[in-house]
């Protein structure tokens, strides 16, 4: 043990030098500071902590910042007041629409968004436009816990999409065919949980069950003087009266 003992004197007395009682430092250490990081290195590391003090992989889904760590649960927004905002083509050429409420995870997002590239990776120029971001915190209790404790945990990032919303969108500079488009739609429609139709860019605009040229403003006017012509025409058509029988 005594042995040991002036192994490890020795050892201190290597690494520092005696101590000093006038001005200075008490002990003189052979240690030298390493490099210091470089700034990808740095950047690396912030991109992978996000609010919630988990770690976020680069190809995760999940907002950079938010200003509450855990948010309510909610419902999905049904459009009662007649809005047809994010319900047709935008950027694209052709696209998939929902045809019921859901809450999609961030999770499935991404592996729609992977079946879809995967697909269109044979078409060079192809660009894939993703119209909703999961940024709701979902927190999920343990089964069989009681009532109380708090909230809890977070578990993973969703969104809420409403009937007729347009999830994603295929075009860019390049055509694409539209059985190409349509078929790896299909495939990205697959992983979501939710029924899913194909549209075009020249779609009309949904509201809930509501499809077609009645949500369009200049069609029901259409429509309206055109039923308001053949009411006149039926109107103005003279009355010819049956000949009289002897």
């Amino acid at each position: 043990m005594m042995l040991g003992l002036r192994q490890s004197f020795s050892r201190l007395s290597c690494a520092c030098s005696t101590l000093r009682t006038d001005s200075g430092p008490l002990f003189r250490s052979t240690w030298r500071p390493t490099a210091a990081p470089s700034p990808i290195n740095l950047a690396y590391s912030a991109l992978r902590l996000n609010v919630l003090g988990s770690v976020r992989f680069r190809s995760q889904l999940a907002p950079r910042r938010t200003k509450y760590r855990k948010a309510h649960k909610g419902r999905v927004p049904v459009p009662i007041g007649g809005s047809i905002v994010g319900t047709t083509i935008q950027e694209g050429a052709f696209g998939i629409r929902l045809l019921a409420p859901a809450r999609l995870s961030a999770k499935q997002l991404q592996s729609a968004e992977t079946a879809l590239k995967r697909k269109l990776k044979v078409v060079k120029g192809a660009q894939v436009f993703m119209r909703v971001f999961p940024d709701i915190p979902v927190c999920v209790k343990g089964n069989e816990t009681r009532m109380g404790k708090g909230k809890g945990s977070f578990e993973f990032w969703a969104c809420r999409a409403s009937v007729g919303k347009v999830i994603f969108e295929v075009g860019g500079p390049v055509e694409i065919r539209q059985e190409v488009a349509k078929e790896a739609l299909r495939l990205a429609a697959a992983k979501l949980p939710v029924p899913t139709e194909f549209i075009t860019k020249g779609a009309a605009p949904r509201l809930g069950n509501i499809v077609g040229m009645a949500l369009d403003p200049k069609a029901s006017t259409l429509s309206s003087k055109a039923s308001s012509t053949s009411l006149t025409l039926a109107t103005n058509v003279p009355s010819v009266s049956p000949p009289a029988v002897a």
